[in-house]
């Protein structure tokens, strides 16, 4: 059943200059459910302002009398065969009403891109099991679980020895540089719950475009020439946690077993550790197929927050 809003409801897509207003209600249903904001204005900001995303289609801001009461948004990457969709509201009549419009906004992009269906993803703290029935009753299953890894730095931690025959390449100034982490990326997320291949394209302008981070903060590992293993950095949480975080950490199939995902994330510590952060933050899929989750565990990350992502299926308009 389609979600009718009251009359004094009013509903626009979202502008940049919204990020504040965002920001507010985001931080106030976090807290409601975690504690804490786990959000910022960078965050907003970053997410108005993605290439790719189309405010005036994809985007939604719902206001009661002028106070805004929820935020919807659906962005795809790739070919569109996966989107990810969010939506913020402590109102039940408003989530529905924004997932009514991001289904209707996921058919048309299913039909634009040529598929018969596409997957939409939503993500939901696992402590908000009020939120976990509602979208079991509008149809999501869920699809996986990940877990939010920090570990904490007391003082400085000593930079790890470099593997055997493997150089490293610190940050990513030139575009082969760039070409060979993406292709390192593509190869070891292949297959990966909720990964979507982008052109090289996009992601160069994804990254150009995101506040947090800038080519520095990529490093590659080599052997005999050939790029084999990467890592994407970012000040995300520093603002907030005043922790560095890893955003991607891939190894190539054939280069795994000698030690190189240990290695990047022990250098990524002692990185941080001698930057001042307080620790080091990164998210794992738990039904992850390489032995991820198993590897932070061991090198002394610890699960601080657990997080489910909701899947459904939308056939084409």
């Amino acid at each position: 059943m389609t979600a009718v809003l009251p009359d004094t409801f009013t509903v626009r897509p979202p502008r940049l200059e919204d990020a504040q207003a965002v920001l507010e209600l985001v931080s106030a249903y976090n807290t409601s459910v975690v504690g804490f904001a786990d959000y910022t204005l960078d965050d907003a900001q970053d997410e108005l302002s993605e290439p790719g995303f189309e405010p005036e289609t994809d985007g939604w801001l719902v206001f009661d009398d002028g106070r805004l009461v929820g935020y919807g948004s659906v962005f795809g990457k790739g070919d569109h065969r996966q989107l990810d969709l969010d939506v913020v509201t402590m109102d039940p009549v408003v989530e529905r009403f924004l997932l009514d419009r991001i289904d209707r906004r996921a058919a048309e992009l299913a039909t634009q891109h040529g598929h018969s269906a596409v997957q939409v993803d939503i993500v939901n703290y696992q402590a908000d099991k009020a939120r976990e029935e509602r979208l079991a009753g509008y149809g999501f299953e869920r699809g996986t679980v990940f877990h939010r890894m920090r570990i904490d730095h007391d003082g400085a931690v000593p930079a790890p020895e470099v593997p055997a025959g493997v150089t490293v390449r610190r940050g990513a100034p030139d575009e082969a540089s760039r070409r060979a982490a993406h292709d390192v990326l593509n190869a070891s997320f292949a297959g990966q719950f909720g990964f979507s291949p982008r052109s090289f394209e996009e992601w160069q302008d994804a990254h150009e475009s995101f506040s947090a981070f800038d080519w520095s903060q990529l490093t590659l590992l080599e052997i005999d020439g050939e790029a084999v293993a990467m890592r994407t950095s970012t000040n995300q949480f520093v603002e907030d946690e005043n922790c560095g975080y890893i955003g991607h950490l891939g190894v190539l199939e054939r280069a795994r077993g000698k030690g190189l995902a240990k290695f990047l994330l022990r250098d990524q510590f002692a990185l941080d550790a001698a930057a001042g952060r307080s620790g080091t933050i990164l998210h794992v899929d738990t039904n992850n197929p390489t032995p991820a989750l198993g590897v932070y565990l061991s090198v002394g990350m610890e699960a601080t927050l657990v997080m489910e992502v909701w899947r459904r299926e939308v056939t084409a308009a």
